[in-house]
């Protein structure tokens, strides 16, 4: 008979593989999302390249980027643990950042390379329909490798922001803003869509192919995060993982009202892009407080996530006129930024004591300490990823190249890249000049 020990352990990893899953099904909804609000003759290779992207994440992250997120090293990096290739003896030693959870090694890689899957999904937003497919292989590599395991290892892994206690609880800024951080660095190297901007600088708006598609994928996503928060625990935890699932969810219903409400205000239509990007902000940030905070607070952070995501989408499109075409930066990174900042007001004594990180927040008596950590925390991240990432970037830019040529991109990255198309029965009878770019 296993002992109530070996009984406990064989739950929690049952929770965590099941938590892994759902957040591994989020590529599903990101493929979906980006598809449906990009057009018909890109959508075969957007979708497609959630497949390519987690398949390299997957063997990168398991090379060199486990290691350098969780494993034993410095306050910059872990230095240990690459290839998990570690006597079963020393794994807590070389893993102790994870040693709090009793699942074997194998289930919390699951878990954490689904969410640098994520995190490398949102970054690909801001280069839909104009990126070359060799861009998703370097800088895929790059992320995976160094950028992404960074911020990870400083929060999460033994690193300096955790240490000082900063608090994320799931990643609104390891995950999302680090994705959406990215996201903004390509959107600015490769320039707006061809269409995008009149001479006179003046925005015009290019409309997904299938809204329905963009709906089904936001429903995925929000069913995905219900892994994404609540695993994070880990572990069953006497039912904590619960609440976090509790909290998650008010954030994200907010979100929607919040964000469909001020698009109806703002552009005079309750706009229904608007109101699903407003679910995605919301639940990017509660990412970070979904276990700090009490459920009043769960629903004033998600609204305003919603509210804030609707005014940036126009600040970089009117004011900036940067081409992000699915809002990624708003979305993950505006939002990431404000949910990460959100426990320095509402993180709540009790909760704060439950999980063991930081301090409790402005507004139940603690001061400016923890909003001061968490806002130093977001600026020195955003920096080092943006800085990481254009350097990166530029280099491929000025080598193999980031866009495709004009020809291509008019005619659509399906036939361009791939010689076939996500909707065959819609090309012309006569696609000569296709071929001729296959040849």
């Amino acid at each position: 008979m296993p002992s109530m020990k070996e009984l406990v352990q064989g739950v929690d990893t049952i929770w965590v593989i099941v938590a892994a899953v759902l957040v591994f099904f989020m590529q599903a909804g990101f493929a979906l999302l980006e598809a449906g609000s990009t057009r018909m003759k890109n959508a075969g290779h957007i979708a497609g390249k959630q497949i390519l992207s987690f398949a390299i994440v997957t063997v990168v992250f398991w090379i060199c980027g486990f290691g350098i997120a969780f494993g034993t090293g410095n306050n910059f990096m872990g230095t240990s643990g690459w290839f998990m290739h570690v006597e079963a003896s020393k794994i807590d030693q070389v893993f102790s950042s994870l040693s709090f959870s009793d699942v074997p090694i194998g289930a919390k890689f699951l878990f954490e390379v689904v969410f640098a899957g994520v995190s490398l999904a949102i970054m690909w937003g801001g280069l839909a329909e104009r990126a070359k497919l060799a861009v998703y292989f370097l800088f895929g590599i790059v992320f995976s490798a160094f950028i992404y395991p960074v911020v990870g290892h400083w929060v999460w892994g033994g690193g300096w922001l955790g240490s000082v206690g900063m608090q994320d609880f799931a990643g609104s800024t390891v995950v999302h803003l680090v994705g959406g951080t990215a996201a903004l660095v390509g959107a600015i190297l490769l320039g707006p869509r061809l269409g995008k901007y009149n001479k006179d600088g003046s925005s015009n708006t290019i409309y997904g192919h299938n809204q329905v598609y963009s709906v089904l994928g936001v429903i995925i996503l929000w069913l995905g995060w219900f892994g994404f928060n609540p695993g994070s625990t880990l572990g069953l935890d006497k039912s904590f993982f619960a609440y976090v699932a509790y909290t998650t969810n008010l954030a994200a219903a907010a979100g929607a009202i919040g964000a469909l409400v001020t698009a109806w205000i703002v552009l005079g239509k309750p706009d229904i892009t608007y109101m699903l990007n407003g679910v995605l902000a919301a639940l990017v940030a509660i990412t970070a407080s979904c276990a700090f905070v009490h459920p009043w607070a769960a629903l004033v952070i998600g609204g305003l996530a919603g509210i804030f995501m609707v005014f940036s989408v126009q600040l970089f499109d009117k004011v900036f006129r940067i081409d992000d075409p699915i809002g990624a930066f708003s979305v993950h990174g505006v939002a990431g930024i404000w949910g990460t900042l959100s426990t320095g007001f509402f993180a709540a004594p009790d909760l704060v004591n439950k999980v063991g990180v930081g301090k409790a927040g402005l507004f139940y008596g603690g001061g400016f300490h923890q909003l001061w950590v968490q806002f130093y925390g977001v600026a020195i991240a955003f920096g080092f990823v943006f800085v990481t990432s254009f350097i990166a970037m530029y280099l491929i830019k000025i080598t193999v190249g980031l866009r495709v040529p004009k020809e291509e991109e008019l005619i659509g990255l399906d036939i361009a890249e791939h010689g076939t198309s996500g909707y065959p029965e819609q090309l012309p009878s006569d696609y000569s000049f296709a071929k001729r770019l296959q040849a």
